[in-house]
């Protein structure tokens, strides 16, 4: 950020600002001025680095990570792979179970795109199953020895809840709140501060989290505690009192040259996305904005990563800058490598659309090249463009239409079919 600040050109920008179709002037300019980030941590050199903000093509992120009723490895790298595969920007590893120090150095091996982690589920797993306590036991010196140690392992930005303040506490209890706090770092944060009648450690030391932040070139994720788990709690008194915190958090860290993001919702009706996504905007300075979702009805369960996508795509067309996937497994059980695949597809698709209405350089030609494809009838063409170029493949092929020009839809009563037959009787006329 600082260098960015001096007008310096550093190699990471010229290649984002490359891939973005930007000039790399502009890339640098938006990255001093905090509204654009390039998370890439000091100790690695990412193979597929991106920018994620202001005017840039919308990004996504997969999370990935075991449970500890699913503590392998091997199926975490599986899902790694698919998520590469499907067009995943970055990817957090949020494991819980199983050797977690192993298993994210192994991830971050095999990982060519930025990784991020939410650092507090460590802390926790290691007070609970190595020190046999409580949460509300956990050592803040562990915690922030957490933090520099997955910093000099090379994770490229972190979730950190530090807005998440005492007064803040306050006015959630005042707030008649159907869900309460369902971010699971969030839960953990809360519990302590309340146990320990203390000060959330990540707010009150910011200053040392900055430090380690700066050293190791981290980009902070400055984590949405109070986001809405229902419909019902959308867009309420403590859930906007934690972005007015994060503003000025945001401040504090581009005063030490330290990148931000901002998380955000959570579920949330349609109507109320446009709004949040101009707060977020307003109160943290034009920050990039990295949203869960939003999912826009509560009662989809099996159905979450559509319900997302939907959310992701008004959201992202109205300002967000970074999607964080929801899967169809997400509320019911770990996902999948099926699941990791469509939700990683459905919010790519949402990343798109939402493309389309940024302006975003080539977006809106993507889908050109796709129409001239379906007007020719040119299959093959339509399939390589296609977002998931194997299941529309599949789809084809279980047609049993690859034999002739039109599918199985319309057959000769094809519409494209038609209508040119049609037009080349208008010559005669």
């Amino acid at each position: 950020m600082e260098t960015a600040k001096d007008k310096k050109i550093l190699p990471v920008i010229e290649r984002c600002a490359q891939e973005e179709g930007f000039a790399p002037e502009e890339l640098a300019r938006l990255v001093g001025r905090g509204q654009a980030v390039i998370p890439q941590n000091a100790h690695v050199e990412l193979k597929r680095p991106m920018a994620i903000g202001k005017g840039l093509a919308t990004k996504v992120n997969a999370n990935i990570g075991t449970s500890k009723d699913h503590p392998e490895l091997e199926p975490e790298l599986k899902k790694l792979d698919i998520a590469l595969k499907a067009g995943a920007h970055a990817v957090m590893d949020l494991s819980t179970g199983g050797p977690i120090k192993e298993i994210r150095q192994a991830i971050r091996e095999a990982c060519p795109i930025p990784l991020g982690t939410v650092p507090i589920y460590q802390a926790a797993v290691e007070t609970v199953e190595r020190r046999k306590k409580s949460i509300c036991e956990m050592d803040i010196d562990d915690l922030f020895r957490v933090i520099e140690e997955q910093a000099m392992e090379g994770v490229d930005f972190m979730t950190l809840h530090c807005g998440l303040t005492l007064e803040a506490v306050n006015r959630l209890k005042a707030k008649d709140r159907m869900m309460g706090v369902v971010s699971r770092g969030g839960s953990l944060i809360l519990e302590w501060m309340i146990y320990n009648r203390q000060e959330n450690p990540l707010y009150a030391r910011f200053e040392d989290l900055l430090a380690i932040a700066r050293e190791h070139e981290i980009t902070l994720s400055l984590g949405d505690g109070l986001r809405p788990g229902c419909i019902h709690d959308a867009t309420d008194g403590p859930q906007v009192y934690e972005l007015i915190v994060l503003g000025e958090l945001t401040l504090r860290a581009w005063e030490a040259g330290v990148q931000v993001m901002i998380e955000g919702p959570g579920h949330m009706s349609m109507d109320q996305i446009p709004a949040n996504m101009l707060l977020e905007k307003r109160l943290c300075h034009g920050a990039p904005f990295y949203v869960l979702g939003p999912l826009v009805t509560d009662i989809a369960p099996g159905y979450d990563h559509i319900t997302s996508a939907i959310g992701g795509a008004i959201a992202a067309a109205s300002g967000a800058d970074f999607l964080c996937y929801v899967t169809p497994a997400e509320h019911l059980k770990l996902p999948s490598l099926e699941d990791v695949h469509e939700g990683v597809i459905a919010s790519c698709i949402a990343a798109h659309a939402a493309d389309i209405v940024k302006g975003v350089p080539g977006a809106l030609e993507k889908d050109r090249r796709m129409a001239e494809a379906r007007h020719k009838l040119d299959w093959k063409t339509q399939i390589d463009l296609s977002i998931d170029p194997a299941k529309a493949r599949l789809y084809r092929d279980e047609g049993g239409a690859y034999h002739g020009p039109t599918c199985t839809m319309c057959g000769e009563y094809c519409a494209i079919k038609t209508f040119k037959r049609a037009m080349k009787k208008v010559e005669d006329l």
